[in-house]
């Protein structure tokens, strides 16, 4: 098999790259959104990569006026493998829990009666996916929340050893149109 146009004589050339693997635009409609390996040696092949990055700019469609829990589960395991802790605030109140669930809880969305059109943005670094050992993640976000913004700072763990080959963004509810999901695979750093 050819190396792929990033690799030139078994060199990366572009030594920290992100790859994009997908993007998802929901419509209100679906949930989770799942991205899921290849596995066939191209780009989309999870195994390949160190680590994963989701970019979230999202918004929950259920009913409610605060906030909405926002979940990951790797390689469809809905078993209660998932350890998260988490820390957040509105700059009146800090927020700092832990717990266990079926979906590793990680971020908070703005729910879809909160202030009108008010989105949240995250960012989850995935660590080690390829690794035999428990995976984890860290994820940054924020949002406004009917007026009174708030910013998070989550890390779950999935107590599984196993490669991830596919992630499932969970969303309360429903994502609303016009959220988006990016998904990039981060490459080794090789050293020539």
């Amino acid at each position: 098999m050819a190396d792929p146009a990033y690799i030139v004589d078994g060199v990366l050339t572009d030594g920290e790259a992100w790859v994009a693997l997908g993007t998802a635009a929901p419509d209100g409609s679906t949930n989770p959104i799942t991205f899921t390996s290849t596995d066939d040696g191209q780009v989309g092949d999870f195994s390949q990569y160190m680590d994963l990055v989701l970019v979230l700019y999202c918004r929950d469609v259920v009913a409610a006026t605060d906030h909405v829990n926002t979940g990951l589960r790797y390689n469809g395991d809905s078993g209660s493998n998932y350890f998260f802790q988490r820390f957040y605030g509105d700059g009146t109140t800090a927020t700092a829990t832990n717990s266990s669930g079926s979906v590793g809880y990680c971020m908070i969305f703005p729910a879809n009666t909160a202030t009108a059109n008010a989105f949240g943005a995250a960012v989850v670094h995935i660590f080690d996916i390829n690794s035999g050992k428990y995976k984890s993640c860290v994820s940054h976000y924020a949002a406004d929340r009917d007026g009174a913004g708030y910013v998070g700072m989550d890390t779950m763990t999935w107590k599984n050893q196993a490669a991830i080959t596919s992630v499932g963004v969970n969303a309360g509810n429903y994502f609303a149109s016009g959220s988006r999901i990016d998904l990039f695979g981060v490459l080794p750093r090789m050293v020539a």
